[in-house]
């Protein structure tokens, strides 16, 4: 991953999307702030005896966002020959406890994620300074032990929104969202400004469900926005989506998913899905561990280093290409998603 210095305001979030937001509102490129690193191998034969768990805050099934991350670990383990561990919690107290136990084991590096992780590795870090540790999707600056991943979400919510620009025949379309605020801006505005690229004609309707688990409200809000002429609705609320996703099937407008490919559960209205490739930036943070190139720090993954995307533009999908997309449009977009990843087009949110 290509790495620049990167100069940030401290940004400690304490809501977010449900396993699916964190990390940094503004488009910084893939950077780190290099506060120090850990050599962790020397050679192949060495790694055999390097223990890297992934604690999670929550329990897999709850969301395919650790489902991923699970995935990202296993594939490294096997790779590079680590001894690795995933330890699920079922509530936050039982995070911590979880979290203390696997210190205690004597792994030599630990993952966790999310902003729910936030408060319990703060203490942990602070209590064990020389124990290298890690965080995905979430930023926590000025700890000299923690490793923090966080990606451009506003790079893929610029591509979907330039794709619904395209998309939409009555240029009306709309997002529901779990919460009103910073958290959300790098969809929300990245998503405007993508529209506004494609489709300068076209606008957008902005619901806050309040939430990022009220199905019910979602889909009201959802059914509401179809009724007022949106053609086409992003799902911005984590679980919420589902809501989201039932009202679409019910009232026959096209919609999209957040974090994993959600085009599998309904290729006929779920027909595009903002991705974020957290396997892959899991993958690779037990890489640099193992190859003794592990940085502390902050570190930041958008289109160019595959941290985020959208379906069948940078991402393959078992779902058919939908014919309200089309392969004009597609073309359209890779585009579009090339001009981000090499600058000729900004998808920044500063200063909007």
């Amino acid at each position: 991953m290509k790495k620049r210095f990167a100069l940030l305001l401290s940004l400690v979030l304490v809501m977010g999307l449900l396993a699916a937001c964190g990390g940094n509102n503004t488009n910084q490129g893939s950077n780190a702030t290099k506060e120090g690193s850990n050599n962790a191998a020397g050679t192949e034969g060495e790694n055999k005896d390097i223990k890297i768990a992934l604690v999670l805050p929550e329990e897999i099934g709850v969301n395919p966002f650790y489902e991923l991350m699970d995935e990202g670990l296993k594939q490294a383990g096997e790779e590079f020959g680590v001894t690795v561990k995933t330890i699920q919690s079922s509530d936050v107290s039982a995070f911590e406890q979880n979290f203390r136990t696997t210190v205690a084991d004597g792994y030599d590096l630990i993952i966790t994620a999310t902003f729910n992780a936030e408060d319990v590795l703060r203490k942990i870090a602070a209590e064990n300074p020389e124990l290298p540790l890690a965080i995905i999707d979430q930023v926590i600056p000025d700890v000299p032990n923690v490793r923090s991943v966080a990606f451009i979400e506003n790079e893929a919510s610029f591509l979907l929104g330039a794709a619904a620009g395209l998309i939409t025949e009555s240029n009306v379309v709309g997002n529901v969202v779990a919460i009103e605020g910073a958290l959300m801006d790098k969809f929300t505005i990245g998503f405007k400004k993508g529209l506004a690229h494609t489709n300068p004609d076209a606008k957008v309707l902005v619901s806050y469900v309040g939430s990022f688990t009220d199905t019910a409200k979602a889909k009201e809000l959802a059914k509401v926005q179809h009724s007022q002429g949106a053609d086409f609705i992003a799902g911005m609320s984590a679980v919420g989506d589902f809501g989201v996703f039932e009202a679409a099937k019910e009232d026959g407008f096209y919609t999209s998913g957040q974090d994993v490919d959600r085009t599998v559960l309904d290729p006929e209205h779920v027909i595009l899905s903002q991705i974020k490739n957290v396997d892959t930036v899991t993958y690779n943070t037990v890489k640099d561990f193992v190859n003794g190139e592990f940085e502390f720090g902050e570190f930041y993954y958008g289109l160019a280093d595959d941290g985020v995307g959208l379906t069948f533009v940078t991402r393959e999908s078992e779902s058919p290409l939908s014919d309200a997309i089309g392969e004009e449009n597609l073309a359209k977009l890779k585009e579009i998603a090339e001009g981000i990843k090499n600058g000729t087009i900004d998808a920044s949110i500063t200063g909007e």
